[in-house]
């Protein structure tokens, strides 16, 4: 079942399209990586599936039911999030803040106790939200978010500002929440490293379009080996290996051919040493998720 689903999806603001026919599709009981550089447009398409801006075209669905004017409070009973940065009152408690949201909302009163036990803010429950560290404000927001047990959490950005330590705790709480409480976790980042380590699925959007969405097993999978070749002659050595019938092209200043079983490189190497070619440099390489994250983001690359 997806949980999210959008359809031709798009924001415009004045001449300037933020987000073009986006079809997001996010799978129930998931982290989701919303992926792109800043300024992508991620934090609108997240702003629109919460109903707090208005879809220049297309349509959204969150649980089975179409965001609209009708069902919009229906929908966000069952939804948390925390978007851009916590808000908090910084003259109250963690616990008392907790305690408006808690009101407003109308969930049972042990929830508190039991989702600072969860961003593990019971110890600091009672110290004024206005001396947090950036940390445990982010915690608190996401304690906020999580009052009412939502079946869908979206956050923007969650790390944003976070020293290492405080990017591992949040990471391991992310993850920890579809498996604890069947959770459905939307995270944006523009950070890649970050997704790899939280995300079963990933979207990747550029410049307002998806370039792609699957699981995050298929991004490893373009991540592909290769050799990287350099000799005396590389011109000389391209022709020769393609009589060969060896694919092969020109990268770099090296040629690029593909992974060959050590005995054929051996063969390989000996072939243009008979045709005296020196051999200056033979890697083996593969391309990085980064790399390949810049070819989806930096280029007119889509898949």
């Amino acid at each position: 079942m997806e949980i999210i689903e959008t359809h031709g999806l798009c924001k415009r603001y004045g001449d300037a399209m933020r987000v073009s026919h986006l079809d997001l599709r996010v799978p129930e009981g998931c982290v989701y990586g919303f992926l792109g550089p800043n300024g992508a447009g991620k934090s609108t398409t997240l702003k629109m599936i919460l109903g707090l801006v208005h879809p220049t075209a297309g349509s959204i669905q969150v649980l089975g039911k179409t965001m609209d004017s009708a069902n919009r409070l229906d929908i966000l009973r069952q939804v948390g999030s925390l978007i851009e940065s916590p808000s908090y009152y910084g003259h109250l408690t963690g616990e008392e803040n907790l305690r408006v949201v808690q009101s407003l909302r109308g969930v049972p009163e042990k929830n508190i106790r039991e989702v600072l036990q969860i961003v593990r803010l019971d110890g600091q429950r009672d110290k004024l939200a206005g001396h947090y560290s950036l940390g445990m404000k982010q915690r608190l927001g996401i304690a906020a978010a999580l009052l009412g047990y939502p079946k869908v959490l979206i956050l923007d950005e969650p790390t944003n500002g976070l020293d290492p330590a405080g990017i591992q705790e949040m990471r391991e709480l992310i993850c920890d929440l579809p498996r604890r409480f069947g959770m459905t976790v939307v995270v944006s980042s523009h950070l890649l490293s970050e997704i790899d380590q939280m995300a079963d699925h990933v979207g990747i959007i550029r410049e307002g379009e998806l370039v792609f969405q699957d699981t995050l097993e298929t991004l490893h999978s373009r991540s592909t080996h290769h050799l990287a070749l350099r000799t005396t002659n590389d011109p000389v050595a391209q022709a020769l290996l393609r009589d060969r019938g060896l694919p092969c092209q020109e990268e770099d200043g090296y040629l690029i051919l593909p992974i060959l079983p050590d005995g054929e490189t051996a063969r390989l190497t000996g072939f243009l040493a008979e045709n005296r070619l020196g051999i200056l440099r033979l890697e083996e390489r593969q391309k990085s998720l980064e790399d390949i994250f810049l070819e989806l983001t930096g280029k007119a690359a889509s898949l």
